[in-house]
């Protein structure tokens, strides 16, 4: 299985900590969080993660040469209008790594193994799912969907509360249909005016609105992850990782 870890960008709303160097780098418990990423993959049978690069690429290859998992081929391709661009851009660039089966993690979304263990033992009921976690109330920030049992409806950061079922959490698995119907998307959005400062779930989006039944939704409901986007985060993925430490994973 083949995952794409989309991790171009630089994070400025965790300056000053991420002048220099690239949120993905950022240490958690010793690792950086780019390699809990891969081995909470690797651990759920993952064996070739594509990491899209951006901010201080060099860095982050450094520190991608010095993962060694047995079994694991790790690579990187590099995204050069991370500045210019929001992440559908990142997902342009990897369409080529998109021609089986795979999986897509954010970048700044760290999870913990048995999230990826039971996303991919199970058999494929959509030719896309979307990971998501159900909480008593979301925020402003929050990616929010909207399901009808296990498909998709719909998926955005403005959704109306009262609409709201879940939140993604940043990680979904796509079959070889899924990723066809994928590439075709990301490419009809760029071809628009505004497709550069588009999000990769606005193409999710428009699949699981117009194409019925394409996405479905699988939750991780009690289970570790955390995006980590603001100070806040920070403090809360370290206590994570602390934990899994202890627990030897």
């Amino acid at each position: 299985m083949k995952a794409i870890i989309l991790s171009a960008g630089q994070g400025r709303r965790l300056l000053p900590l991420t002048a220099e160097t690239p949120k993905c780098l950022i240490p958690f418990a010793g690792r950086p969080l780019v390699e809990w990423q891969v081995r909470s993959l690797a651990a759920a049978g993952v064996d070739d993660v594509v990491v899209v690069t951006g901010f201080e690429a060099s860095k982050v290859d450094h520190a991608l040469a010095a993962i060694s998992l047995p079994g694991v081929t790790l690579r990187a391709t590099h995204n050069p209008f991370f500045e210019l661009a929001d992440n559908l851009a990142s997902c342009w660039i990897a369409r080529h790594e998109m021609r089986q089966p795979f999986v897509i993690l954010n970048g700044d979304t760290m999870i913990e193994p048995e999230i990826a263990k039971r996303v991919l033992a199970d058999p494929a009921t959509a030719p896309i799912t979307v990971t998501i976690d159900i909480k008593a109330e979301y925020d402003s920030d929050d990616m929010k969907v909207r399901a009808d049992g296990d498909r998709l409806l719909a998926i955005g950061k403005t959704l109306p509360s009262e609409l709201v079922t879940g939140e993604s959490i940043g990680f979904l698995r796509f079959t070889a249909e899924g990723a066809k119907t994928f590439v075709a998307e990301i490419e009809r959005l760029l071809r628009s005016e505004e497709g550069l400062k588009r999000w990769y779930l606005s193409a999710i989006d428009g699949i699981a609105r117009y194409h019925q039944g394409e996405v479905g939704v699988r939750s991780i409901e009690g289970l570790e992850w955390s995006e980590l986007d603001f100070p806040v985060d920070l403090d809360r993925g370290v206590a994570m990782t602390e934990g899994w430490v202890k627990r030897g994973l």
